[in-house]
């Protein structure tokens, strides 16, 4: 019995050999067969296009598109994953969507007034509730994203620009102590849009320059005042103001585990790179806003994080508009102080009727010729300026980028379609870029502002693909353009024979590019557009 059983194990042995060698040459020959044909094909393809000129998959890319416009959701996921460069005018506290303002406002259990959706410190009042009341309430958390955004809006509620700026002081308190958090998710939701840059507009002194103004008096001699200010104590608010910013970012980094030694922890924003530019409010009385605008210089000079001066809140208003020239005399002071300090302002946000005529006729030319903006916001109403088609050739000529918000301008201005001028800054050579604006309160992202421009705007991939390189172009970043000729983006002749799909970069382009900010960003961004158009 024994013998019988070592005879079957042996048996069984010597199969499992002769299965095992079997199966070692199957795959031993199926390593040496060649390819399958569509396999080649296909690496033979991508072969080709990689060596394609830059032209050839432009237009490949190009004709993607233009299948893809056949299905809206197409479009959309085309256009999201096309690297879109920097959103060079982004306000952080617009761009926060009303979900997470409810989610902070809920934390700090903040008030909110049923009838006006405006929050308030507590204790409650009559009238008033937690927000976090809202995480059980579907009807209160309903009526507080509505109120908090142009989600729902529709004109028999009122005009769509009292709506969008009635909003910001309802959510105001929510966004107090999350700084951090607001950052994080702009960074994680621009990552996700293949945005690589983000200039935030960010109120880094927590207005405090405002109420610090209240111990001056107006002078006509804006150069006494200014030494007024700087003797009474305005650098601790410059002080105050860098380390909110280092705080900040330090919280964004934390939350998003942008320091963690595994790097697969690490979220999609910590990518993104980030800088900011002082907005100040012009709406407040003339000693506030000078007061802000000293800040505003100030903190730009010593504090690399933050890049520009911009001025904000609408042109329309009162004080917008009645002290526009005294605010732009302002401006051009404080240029002569500090040459060396970026301006960019809001402009020409106006429509015909919002104002009178005369209203439409001078504050984007006085922003460029008085207060020396190297960028203009918005700038919709420039063919109602004085001698419109002269002051589009003096953009031109100056390379001064307007920055196209075109979702805010429909909801704001009810500007849209023909109406719009983007064409005319395309036609004059101006250089243009997509920007978001407040993308929390009008309920968009980058991705739509790219797929407006194509459906309402008639624009094709190689303009939204300028316009992406201009963004980079005309951050507020320090060092050297990558581009000899940025209109044409012709590389500069370090990097003249170098390709960003090469394994290695050549010595004299690798030191260009670690000397400047700039060319790094641009660099990046060309690399990503190589392997986008790949795709196709």
């Amino acid at each position: 019995m024994r013998g019988s059983r070592a005879r079957v194990v042996a048996i069984f042995t010597v199969i499992l050999a002769l299965i095992a060698l079997s199966t070692a040459s199957t795959m031993q020959a199926f390593r040496d067969t060649p390819a399958r044909p569509a396999t080649a094909a296909a690496l033979a393809a991508q072969q080709r296009q990689a060596a394609e000129s830059p032209e050839a998959r432009t237009e490949r890319t190009e004709k993607a598109m233009e299948a893809a416009k056949a299905n809206t959701g197409a479009l959309y996921a085309f256009l999201r994953e096309m690297p879109k460069g920097g959103d060079l005018h982004n306000h952080d506290v617009g761009a926060v969507y009303a979900e997470t303002m409810i989610k902070f406002a809920s934390h700090d259990h903040l008030c909110v007034d049923r009838t006006t959706m405006a929050l308030t410190e507590p204790p409650c009042k009559q009238g008033q509730v937690d927000a976090a009341t809202s995480n059980t309430d579907p009807a209160l958390y309903r009526d507080m994203i509505n109120a908090w955004s142009m989600r729902d809006w529709n004109k028999a509620k009122g005009t769509g620009h009292d709506h969008f700026f009635d909003t910001f002081p309802k959510f105001g308190l929510a966004n107090q102590g999350h700084m951090g958090a607001v950052f994080a998710e702009l960074a994680n939701r621009a990552a996700s849009e293949n945005v690589q840059y983000l200039e935030l507009m960010t109120t880094a002194d927590n207005a405090e320059s405002i109420g610090f103004a209240s111990k001056f008096q107006w002078n006509d001699n804006f150069s006494v005042m200014r030494q007024q200010m700087l003797d009474g104590g305005l650098q601790k608010i410059v002080d105050d103001a860098k380390k909110n910013l280092a705080d900040w970012d330090a919280q964004k980094d934390q939350i998003l585990d942008c320091n963690d030694a595994n790097l697969e922890k690490r979220q999609p924003g910590c990518q993104v790179t980030i800088r900011h530019i002082y907005p100040v409010l012009r709406a407040f009385d003339k000693t506030q806003v000078f007061a802000q605008l000293l800040l505003a210089f100030e903190l730009a000079k010593q504090d690399p994080m933050d890049v520009a001066v911009n001025m904000v809140q609408p042109e329309d208003w009162l004080v917008p508009m009645r002290d526009f020239h005294l605010h732009m005399r302002m401006v051009n002071f404080l240029h002569e102080q500090y040459p060396e300090v970026h301006i960019a302002l809001h402009a020409g946000e106006l429509a015909p009727g919002m104002v009178p005529p005369e209203g439409l006729r001078f504050h984007i030319r006085e922003s460029i010729e008085i207060g020396h903006a190297e960028r203009i916001g918005h700038g919709v109403d420039i063919m109602y300026e004085d001698r419109p088609h002269e002051l589009l050739a003096e953009m031109a000529k100056r390379n001064i980028l307007v920055e196209i918000c075109l979702t805010s301008n429909a909801y704001i201005l009810g500007i849209k379609g023909k109406a719009h001028p983007l064409a005319m800054y395309l036609k004059a050579g101006v250089p243009v870029a997509l920007a978001t604006d407040d993308e929390g309160v009008s309920r968009s992202d980058m991705t739509q502002e790219y797929e407006r421009a194509v459906l309402d705007q008639g624009l094709d991939y190689t303009t939204l693909k300028k316009m992406a390189r201009n963004s980079i172009e005309h951050a507020f970043l320090p060092g050297d353009s990558l581009w000899s000729d940025a209109r044409r983006f012709v590389p500069v002749r370090e990097c003249a024979t170098d390709h960003t799909r090469n394994a290695t970069i050549s010595a004299p382009c690798k030191a260009f590019l670690k000397g400047s900010e700039k060319a790094q960003q641009e660099w990046q961004l060309e690399k990503k557009f190589a392997d986008f158009e790949l795709k196709f």
